[in-house]
């Protein structure tokens, strides 16, 4: 996206403003140390696997460490956390070093974008003065960012297309991540129920159109997959974030059948070799415990 010359003013007066703050970072030695690093690892004589990747190529390495990092977070890993920081930002430079080998862009291309699209949706913050202090909620915040990147669309359309309001949804998303995106915005834009009891209504439709649906059909997949929307819209409705919770109960899961694991090994057994009346026993004797 190209920015006028009063924008580009702004960004330069914020960045003036924000150095004269005591305690704001200046120099980063060991940033200009890792690009370098980076781009040496690129060279004629740098790693082999390194100089023949593709942006296609190292796709599932950006999301494997990002889920990596989000890992460390949930287990309150700090040491870990900063090293699979670390990882990710090597995707963040390769990616871009890639580019700027084949003269598409750079990472100062990359920073410079991200640093404007910073300032342009936190008006609140680096708007003028009758604007900065006027917002003081989390909710407030949202509704300024959606209004930012809706204007960002419109900006971008061209006479052919006008850009749909889910189109910025990416649709590699983890499917329930997209599901509470895409439902949100619909939200917004008045497709959207009365109340939390008309969802919960929704999801017994739901149910009913799945039952009625031949088992193991195509069909039944389907309506399955709208019983789960719905209820990404009951966890909208009560203000719950529908993927952390999901990624709560599987964490919680994983913890109790591991304690499962080592009583059965406690009693000289395996789990695979327990009737089902016996796992669930252990299953409430772990569950009790907690």
């Amino acid at each position: 996206m190209t920015i006028d010359d009063s924008f580009e003013a702004l960004v330069e007066q914020v960045d003036a403003q924000t150095l004269d703050r005591q305690g704001a970072p200046t120099a980063h030695p060991e940033w200009n140390r890792l690009v370098r690093t980076i781009w040496r690892l690129r060279q004629p004589d740098g790693c082999p696997w390194d100089k023949v990747q593709t942006h296609e190529s190292i796709t599932k390495n950006m999301v494997e460490e990002a889920y990596e990092a989000v890992e460390t977070i949930a287990q309150g890993d700090m040491a870990h956390l900063r090293e699979e920081l670390g990882d990710v930002l090597e995707q963040v430079l390769l990616h871009s070093q890639i580019a700027a080998d084949d003269g598409d862009f750079d990472i100062d291309d990359v920073c410079r974008e991200l640093n404007e699209k910073l300032v342009r949706r936190h008006p609140h913050v680096f708007g003028d003065a009758a604007a900065v202090g006027a917002v003081d909620s989390e909710g407030q915040v949202l509704d300024i960012w959606d209004d930012v990147k809706k204007a960002e669309r419109e900006a971008q359309a061209t006479d052919d297309r006008q850009p749909g309001l889910l189109d910025s949804v990416p649709v590699s998303l983890p499917a329930l991540m997209q599901c509470q995106k895409i439902s949100k915005r619909a939200a917004k834009a008045g497709f959207e129920w009365d109340t939390v009891e008309d969802v919960w209504d929704q999801v017994a439709e739901e149910r009913t159109e799945f039952e009625a649906e031949e088992r193991g059909s195509a069909a039944a997949a389907e309506e399955f997959g709208d019983i789960l929307f719905a209820l990404v819209n009951v966890a909208r409705h009560e203000g719950i974030d529908a993927e952390e919770a999901l990624a709560t109960s599987n964490r919680k899961f994983r913890r109790r059948w591991a304690a499962m694991e080592l009583l059965a090994s406690q009693e000289g057994v395996t789990l695979d070799s327990l009737s089902t009346a016996r796992l669930n026993e252990l299953w409430c004797q772990v569950k009790a415990a907690e």
